[in-house]
């Protein structure tokens, strides 16, 4: 009987451990091995013509400069975005928490509903805002006699067209967590601040943020990863352009394995990806502890 009691809690989670290999980890190994081949879309109708190249195509990819472009357009999104998408979303989420006025109930509405709208639909509508001649923006910028701006066209100011979009569409998430952490917080802290006659600043600087260290070391992880995978905004608005500036690492690899069919090619560029961000978590997870030991 204790044998059957010590088993049990593998049996509960054996579907969910079956699902996991199946569909996250079984297709990992598969992609692994296929980055050391030179498979294509021929090579699926004759498994024969594989051959192991095995790091050739590692080689070739560090040796592309469209590849090495996308590195750097994906750090400079993630140095540019990352921050951004923290800072916003935080101040957002203070401002709805401590605000007394019935408008900010509303406002968490209006800043999260971009986070579930369709990210095409919503890069097809800011395709229409950036539009040169006809775009808002620059109607916007005209009106006040000021120059207007290639948003989509220049090289650097697409970049920051795409960040622009991607923070306002990234703050809902971000800012519904901060909420809930806000909310957790004891109310007697900020009583007792008051008391002593701490100021609003002293009581943010010193309860606040403290007391979400956990909640911003979340937030920064999964930010971080989503903004190293930046790809729906640059293939609908883009497609990379102008002169590959805007393409990031992600967008490599679909149109290495899904334009152009170099599976192999492909697979290699997306466990750089994958390692790069592995060791990105590690780090911040090395600094959260130091933090917390301190």
């Amino acid at each position: 009987m204790k044998a059957l009691n010590t088993k049990t809690p593998y049996f509960f989670i054996a579907p969910a451990l079956l699902l996991l290999g199946l569909f996250s980890l079984f297709p990992i190994v598969v992609a692994l091995v296929i980055s050391f081949t030179d498979i294509s879309l021929e090579s699926l109708g004759d498994w024969s013509s594989i051959r192991f190249v095995g790091l050739e195509n590692y080689l070739e990819v560090f040796k592309d400069p469209i590849f090495m472009k996308s590195l750097f357009n994906t750090l400079f999104y993630v140095i540019i975005g990352v921050p951004l998408v923290i800072i916003c979303s935080l101040a957002i989420a203070l401002l709805i928490n401590f605000g007394k006025a019935r408008i900010f109930r509303a406002f968490r509405v209006i800043f999260y509903m971009p986070s579930i709208t369709n990210v095409v639909a919503v890069a097809v509508v800011w395709s229409y805002l950036y539009n040169p001649q006809l775009g808002l923006f620059n109607y916007v910028l005209n009106f006040l006699h000021l120059p207007s701006i290639p948003w989509l066209t220049d090289p650097t100011m697409s970049k920051v067209s795409l960040i622009a979009l991607a923070v306002w569409r990234g703050i809902g998430v971000n800012m519904i967590i901060f909420l809930a952490a806000l909310q957790g917080i004891p109310k007697t802290y900020y009583e007792a601040a008051q008391l002593d006659g701490a100021t609003n600043w002293k009581q943010l600087t010193k309860i606040t943020i403290p007391l979400l260290r956990y909640a911003i070391f979340f937030v920064s992880i999964t930010t971080m990863i989503g903004w190293l995978q930046f790809f729906e905004e640059p293939l609908v608005m883009t497609k990379g352009g102008p002169l590959d500036s805007t393409t990031s690492v992600a967008l490599f690899i679909y149109r290495n394995g899904f334009q152009l069919s170099n599976f192999g090619y492909a697979s290699a560029g997306s466990f750089v990806l994958f390692i790069a961000i592995i060791v990105i978590t590690l780090l911040q997870f090395r600094l959260q502890k130091k933090e917390v030991d301190y």
